[in-house]
């Protein structure tokens, strides 16, 4: 008789501790702080961490890094991914042939105007193309990068 008073002592010990746990955790939820704000990113931000092939397929965009890395600029892991560290090495090939122009790029990654107008002005003077410098991957830059990437 014992035991089942036993349990029944504990088994209400348990409901009543429950119970105050529960209105403990209430009174200190309450009591919290409320969320931060979420922060949002900038297109810029999201440029920086995409991936921007211009139209490649991932064999052309192999190309292209393999061409970056034979000439000793490390694009990273030859994916066939034209992230941050491919757009690296392709700003340092355009800042050390002369094709950013009269102001050095900023090696960042980030595939802005000024590297547009690079890739536009190296891929004038690979001889194949007569593009304008105009800084927009346009379907005229973007067909003409394609055709320049078709070997490593």
């Amino acid at each position: 008789m014992r035991s089942a008073a036993t349990r029944a002592l504990v088994s209400a010990g348990a409901v009543i501790g429950i119970a105050a746990g529960s209105l403990a955790g209430a009174s200190v939820s309450v009591a919290t702080a409320p969320p931060a704000a979420a922060t949002t990113a900038s297109a810029e931000d999201v440029s920086t961490l995409a991936v921007n092939n211009l139209g490649l397929n991932t064999e052309h965009a192999k190309n292209w890094q393999c061409y970056l890395d034979y000439w000793g600029y490390r694009p990273g892991e030859i994916d066939g991914q034209l992230g941050t560290n491919s757009w690296k090495a392709a700003q340092q090939l355009f800042n050390d042939y002369g094709y950013s122009g009269s102001q050095k790029l900023v090696v960042d990654g980030i595939v802005g105007t000024n590297t547009i107008k690079a890739l536009q002005r190296y891929l004038n003077w690979s001889g194949v193309e007569n593009l304008a410098v105009d800084g927009i991957a346009g379907p005229e830059t973007r067909a003409a990068f394609w055709r320049a990437t078709t070997a490593c």
